[in-house]
């Protein structure tokens, strides 16, 4: 079987996984949870981690706002907080309060546990608040997701969802910028989103359902999941998106963007936003998602996808709300026939603006856990992998990396010595699987890569040590580049490293990958912001973003 098509067979090989947390058909799909994201006056809300200081405040408020909820969950403890049931197990809380969706507010460390749990008792929709999630932890949870149909996940790292219309809030969004109306809001940022609420109600169009991808790599529900529902909501006139560097869910929105304007006689208009344009290459812009991986599109790339599709672009978010007046009170305005707001760039980290695509040099992320070459070439000697520092121009790229399509690991080949997207080809495969070396896949790989049949062996090995690594050690990419020795056999010829920093920072994993880390040749500035918890970005030019 191709590695590539597993995605689409998780159910017939996770049978163990389906019987364990749904008792859902086996022809039933994690799509078929979409329609649990219509939440209202109707949903019935859990807490987990109810007790909690962070939980117990957002209760509070969300009970003065409106929403319904039904109490919470404190593992092992039945008894009562702020007048609500407090249950010991979801399993119990589901049987006796039958929430509609739960808010998990534990630390990151908990939420994949708390999740786990969720998905057994089969809670409609879960949403994951919590930033710092192991990147290794949501993996595992997407395998788990996968093979049901009962559970849909926001989340994690995000602000959660919010019905205006309803007042029903699952999330810790600021409740004074959100009036009743009737735009859809779909957004990585939980700060753009904001801003955009803010924007729109200031217009006086107000919001149907907001939703919110959130900040990490792997999101449980994307942006073309959010057009879904806005699409064939009632509640919905116009939708706003909100995107920013990092995956490539703004590709995918675009070419949905594409095939609904062509499908619908009447379309709802669209507008958007890409943040990062000005972000310095390779940057983590702040959220553990923002870094593009090999082969992904940087943000102007985006950006003209979008537009071309259809969308009306903006360069800030304060400019929704009165765009999006114009385009509901004028539906001849149709995207892309003329600047909605001529004149009016500013540069800046949310600048927008029409450029023409140019190649660039491969970039070096930074992030808190990247080492050293000779780091990585150790870890590879380790699995008895050939090295040589000395990279040719006839060299390929190999990586494992994050899919964030597939939301699973995958194998990314690019036959030159960079991942140019338009040369670059991924092949997922189940978090699950323990051996890569026997996969049809390999074959794949090394045509796309150029190697002849007698390399393949030397292939599948390397590429069998890189998953190793990558799940033994909790990476989110290994990047090689490899070439033939002199005596004609297949060596590594560089390698950059990276390790998920919330596998050690929530949960005290992979000490001995974290103590590589030399503070020293990092930015001062950066490295003093992050004792006080800011992520802060020094530019090349006289620019700061916190």
């Amino acid at each position: 079987m191709a590695l590539h098509s597993l995605s689409r067979r998780a159910p017939q090989m996770g049978m163990r996984w389906t019987r364990r947390f749904s008792s859902s058909p086996r022809n039933a799909s994690y799509a078929d949870t979409l329609p649990n994201l219509k939440i209202g006056a109707h949903t019935r809300v859990l807490f987990q981690g109810f007790t909690g200081r962070q939980a117990t405040a957002n209760v509070k408020e969300s009970l003065e706002w409106g929403t319904k909820i039904v109490g919470g969950v404190k593992p092992g403890v039945e008894g009562e907080h702020l007048g609500l049931p407090v249950f010991p197990s979801v399993k119990v809380a589901q049987e006796k309060a039958k929430p509609d969706a739960s808010a998990i507010y534990v630390p990151g460390n908990q939420t994949a546990q708390a999740v786990e749990e969720a998905i057994e008792a089969e809670i409609p929709l879960v949403v994951a608040v919590a930033e710092h999630v192991p990147i290794h932890d949501i993996l595992r949870i997407h395998s788990m997701l996968q093979t049901q149909s009962k559970t849909r996940l926001v989340g994690a790292n995000c602000p959660g969802i919010i019905s205006a219309i309803g007042k029903c809030r699952i999330g810790f969004q600021p409740l004074p910028c959100f009036a009743p109306g009737n735009v859809g809001i779909v957004a990585k940022s939980g700060t753009l989103s904001y801003e955009t609420v803010a924007s729109t109600t200031r217009a006086g169009l107000g919001q149907s359902l907001c939703i919110s991808m959130g900040g990490d790599v792997l999101a449980g529900t994307n942006f073309v999941d959010a057009l879904t529902i806005f699409e064939n909501d009632e509640d919905t006139q116009g939708i706003i998106l909100v995107g920013e560097i990092g995956g490539t869910a703004e590709m995918d929105a675009a070419d949905w963007i594409k095939d609904y304007r062509r499908r619908t006689a009447d379309p709802k208009p669209i507008m958007a936003l890409v943040g990062g344009l000005e972000a310095p290459p390779g940057r983590i812009m702040g959220h553990a998602g923002a870094w593009a991986a090999p082969g992904e599109p940087d943000a102007q790339t985006k950006y003209q996808a979008l537009e071309r599709a259809g969308a009306v672009m903006v360069n800030h978010p304060e400019k929704f709300g009165e765009g999006m007046k114009t385009l509901l009170g004028n539906k001849a305005a149709r995207p892309g026939t003329s600047p909605l707001f001529p004149g009016s760039q500013k540069r800046g980290f949310h600048t927008m603006r029409r450029v023409t695509p140019t190649s660039r040099p491969a970039l070096q992320q930074k992030r808190n856990l990247y080492i050293k070459q000779f780091q990585a070439f150790d870890i590879l000697k380790q699995k008895s992998i050939a090295v040589n520092g000395t990279v040719s121009r006839s060299d390929g790229s190999l990586s494992i990396s994050v899919d964030r399509k597939s939301l699973s690991p995958c194998i990314v080949a690019s036959p030159g010595t960079d991942f140019e997207p338009a040369r670059s080809r991924k092949f997922p495969f189940s978090y699950n699987t323990a051996s890569l070396e026997d996969q049809s896949v390999i074959s794949e790989v090394a045509a796309t890569l150029g190697l002849p049949v007698s390399a393949q062996g030397k292939l599948a090995s390397l590429v069998q040590a890189l998953w190793e690594i990558f799940k033994e050690k909790e990476a989110f990419v290994l990047e090689t580049r490899i070439g033939f020795s002199a005596e004609g056999k297949l060596e590594v010829h560089s390698a950059h490293f990276g390790f998920d920093d919330a596998a050690y920072r929530s949960s005290g994993r992979q000490e001995d990958i974290h103590s590589l880390r030399n503070k020293a040749e990092e930015v001062p500035e950066e490295v003093e912001a992050e004792k006080d918890g800011i992520v802060y970005v020094k530019y090349d030019h006289d620019t700061r973003s916190i």
